[in-house]
């Protein structure tokens, strides 16, 4: 039993290490990798209760990607595998991100891996576009999920907030799912009630190792939907309320999270590391990450009831189609970034501009991830290396 054990924290080690490393893209490449990994290729979890995950994890403060990687890590090896999985994953980032911060602090400047995101960003739309095509094929049961999906998209899109429009799109979905059943109690006592961060501003507060772990902790706490968000709270907080860092460096720290692979809260490293060395580093990155492994222990409890109970079973089908069409959204967004190169005149009018060669790596990358199920990993880096390449050549 305990080598078995040992096995298995062993591959979930090396499974999300790697995932680590190879995590460019966000919380929804993340997710893609987590499911092609953990579904398709190794069979630790069927696709119903990766899209549970998924859905459960979109309704809980903390960054999705991260606590998906704590969930497979239980789900597989316990406890410790809860552990493992969860510390795998976030230590690439943070190293590489301390590195960073360490350079940024001895020599002020960051170092250029543009033309190594010109691939990379193509072929993770790829890797997303896959899972979105397996996952919503499990997802969608029904025609009503299908409009569920349509509408949480839909709301999305018009700048509801994530959080919000998976809640209602889970309540809707299970009043819809169960209209001719008993009571709505059963959903209404699925709503969770988010918890909100108050803090009273406090102009050039001194500094103190405590208050930033404390700081952070909160933020990890209350952080809900995007690891993005983190830019908002950390704009309130550090930079106008305590004035422990300013615009400029709060704008270089967020240059590190969209060109660092893994969980882009790791930015919380190079602040932390910025303002207090490497005590700042720790301090910083354990409280943003800690209150995601207490989240996931506790909900780990709860999902198997809400699967058990008529109500909340529909709930969890609406939200998991809900979180599919989050992705989706995302997915649109990404592709802009990726793709999109503004606007050119034509002789018929004002038409979008696409990147020719970033649109070829991302239908190759696409084929090979849909059609022949190349990892993630290959794709990652084959785009990266075409970037690099087209950059020494041009």
């Amino acid at each position: 039993m305990n080598q078995i054990s040992g096995q298995r924290l062993a591959e979930i080690g090396r499974l999300f290490f790697k995932l680590g490393v190879i995590g460019f893209g966000g919380p929804a490449a993340h997710i893609a990798m987590m499911e092609d990994e953990v579904v398709n290729r190794r069979q630790w979890l069927t696709a119903e209760k990766f899209l549970d995950l998924v859905g459960a994890t979109n309704l809980i403060p903390g960054p999705n990607s991260t606590e998906m990687a704590i969930h497979v890590g239980y789900v597989y090896g316990g406890v410790l595998g809860l552990i493992v999985a969860g510390v795998c994953f976030i230590l690439p980032a943070v190293l590489i991100t301390a590195f960073f911060g360490w350079i940024y602090v001895a020599f002020g400047q960051l170092p250029q891996v543009e033309p190594l995101l010109y691939g990379i960003k193509p072929a993770v739309l790829a890797v997303i576009l896959a899972a979105l095509w397996r996952l919503g094929k499990k997802a969608i049961k029904s025609r009503q999920l299908l409009m569920v999906a349509i509408a949480t998209g839909i709301a999305v899109g018009l700048g509801l907030n994530e959080v919000l429009a998976l809640l209602l799109g889970g309540v809707l979905g299970a009043l819809w799912l169960n209209w001719n059943t008993r009571g709505i109690q059963g959903a209404i006592a699925a709503f969770p009630i988010p918890i909100l961060l108050s803090q009273k501003p406090i102009a050039g507060e001194p500094f103190g190792l405590w208050k930033l772990g404390l700081l952070f902790l909160k933020v990890g706490s209350v952080l809900f939907g995007s690891g993005y968000v983190l830019i908002a709270f950390l704009e309130g907080g550090l930079v106008e309320e305590k004035g422990w860092l300013t615009q400029q460096q709060l704008l270089d720290a967020i240059a590190i999270g969209q060109f660092t692979p893994g969980p882009v809260l790791s930015t919380a490293t190079f602040i932390g590391y910025i303002i207090a060395g490497i005590p700042g580093a720790i301090v910083a990155t354990v409280g943003i990450f800690l209150p995601s492994f207490l989240f996931v222990l506790l909900l780990e409890t709860l999902i198997p009831r809400l699967r058990g109970w008529k109500w909340t079973a529909g709930f969890l089908d609406a939200v998991n189609v809900s979180a599919v069409a989050l992705m989706a959204v995302v997915t649109l967004q990404l592709g802009k970034i990726a793709l999109w190169r503004g606007t050119i005149e034509t002789p018929v009018g004002v038409l979008p501009a696409v990147d020719g060669v970033a649109l070829a790596i991302a239908a190759i990358a696409a084929i090979l991830a849909i059609r022949w199920r190349v990892n993630a990993a290959w794709l990652v880096l084959g785009g990266a290396v075409v970037g690099f390449l087209l950059n020494s050549v041009i």
